[in-house]
C-alpha cells in the first residue's frame, strides 16, 4: 500500500511540476507578446495607407505582437499624443521633430526631450497648389485669399503657418479635412491648398482635383527659402522640374524628411530594435503600397537624420548601424 501511495503521490507531484512548467511557458510568451499603437494621419492620405503596411511588417516580423493603426492629424497631433501615452510610435515630419524635441515654434516650454526616430520611409514635399483660373502665381498673392494650409495639427500645417509668417503672407486660413480642400477648391471657395507629397509623383489628392480643375503648384524664391532654413530647423528644399504637372514651371518647395517616432519612456530597447528590424526585413509590406520604396535606403536614410537635429532610439540604432 505504501508504495502504489508513493507512486501515486510522485505521479501528482510531476503532474504538478509539468502544470508549473506550461504556466511559466505561458508567461514568458505573453512577456514576448506585445500590443503596440501606431499613429498615422488622416485616413483619406497615402501615408495612411503606407502605415497599415508598417502594421502589417512589424507583426509579421514579431510574432505574436498586435498593431493597431489608428488615424490621427499627423505630426503634431502625434507628438502630442505620445506624450499623452495615446501611442507607442507615430508618423513626425523632421521640421516638427527638431521643434519637439528642442521646445521651439508651437513646442515652446514643452520640449519632449526623449523623442527619438525607429525608422524613416519618406522625404516629403509640401505642395502648395492653387487654381490656375485663381491668376496667382506666386505665394505673396496668397494674402486675403481663402487657402487651406493642411490638416490642423500636421506637419504640414505648421510648416505653412510658421513660413508664411516669416515671409508676411496672410491667407485667410480655413481649416478641414483632406476632403474639405478638395471640394472647397472645387466649388471655388478656396483658392487653394497646402499638403505634404512624396517627392517622386504627384500626389493623390492633386491628382483626383486634376480630372475636374487645372492647377498649378508654388514655389518659394531663393530668398524665401534663405529666411525659411534660417528660422525653422529641420527644413530642406527641393527643386521639381517644369512639367510636373501640366503646364508647371520649375519650382521649388519645403522638403523634410518622415520618421516614424517614439519616446524613450514609451518604448525600451528590445522592442525599438524588433520594430526597426521588421520594418527592414518585411518591407515587401511597405513597396506593396509604395512601389517607390524598391530603390529607398532604410539606413542611410536614417542614419544622415542626424545632420538636422533628429535623434534615432538606442535600440533602432544598434539595429540599423548593422543592418545590410
Amino acid at each position: 500500500m505504501r508504495k502504489t501511495t508513493s507512486g501515486l503521490g510522485a505521479r501528482l507531484r510531476a503532474a504538478s511540476l509539468a502544470a508549473t512548467a506550461l504556466i511559466g511557458l505561458a508567461a514568458v510568451d505573453g512577456a514576448r507578446a506585445e500590443t503596440l499603437t501606431l499613429g498615422s494621419t488622416n485616413a483619406t492620405s497615402s501615408h495612411y495607407q503606407i502605415a497599415v503596411g508598417m502594421a502589417q511588417a512589424i507583426e509579421a516580423g514579431n510574432p505574436g505582437t498586435t498593431v493597431t493603426v489608428v488615424e490621427t492629424g499627423a505630426s503634431v497631433d502625434n507628438v502630442r499624443r505620445l506624450v499623452r501615452g495615446e501611442i507607442d510610435l507615430g508618423l513626425v515630419a523632421g521640421d516638427v521633430f527638431v521643434q519637439a524635441k528642442t521646445g521651439a515654434g508651437q513646442f515652446e516650454g514643452r520640449a519632449v526631450p526623449d523623442l527619438v526616430a525607429l525608422y524613416p520611409y519618406d522625404n516629403s514635399i509640401i505642395n502648395i497648389a492653387v487654381r490656375a483660373d485663381s491668376g496667382i502665381t506666386e505665394l505673396a498673392q496668397l494674402t486675403g485669399k481663402p487657402f487651406t494650409p493642411g490638416i490642423r495639427g500636421s506637419g504640414g500645417e505648421l510648416l505653412i503657418t510658421q513660413s508664411f509668417g516669416l515671409l508676411g503672407i496672410k491667407p485667410n486660413y480655413i481649416y478641414g479635412t483632406v476632403n474639405d480642400a478638395i471640394e472647397g477648391v472645387r466649388n471655388k471657395q478656396l483658392v487653394g491648398y497646402s499638403k505634404y507629397a512624396a517627392a517622386d509623383r504627384v500626389d493623390a489628392t492633386l491628382r483626383e482635383l486634376m480630372t475636374s480643375v487645372d492647377m498649378r503648384i508654388l514655389g518659394f524664391t531663393p530668398e524665401q527659402q534663405e529666411k525659411v532654413k534660417a528660422k525653422i530647423p529641420g527644413v530642406g528644399f527641393l527643386t521639381l522640374p517644369a512639367g510636373f504637372i501640366k503646364n508647371n514651371p520649375t519650382f521649388t518647395t519645403p522638403s523634410v524628411p518622415i520618421v516614424y517616432a517614439t519616446r524613450l519612456s514609451r518604448m525600451n530597447d528590445a522592442t525599438a530594435r524588433k520594430v526597426a528590424q521588421a520594418i527592414d526585413k518585411n518591407r515587401k509590406f511597405l513597396i506593396d503600397v509604395w512601389p517607390q520604396l524598391r530603390d529607398y535606403d532604410f539606413k542611410k536614410s536614417l542614419l544622415s537624420t542626424a545632420d538636422i537635429g533628429i535623434a534615432v532610439h538606442p535600440g533602432a540604432l544598434a539595429y540599423w548601424q548593422v543592418a545590410e
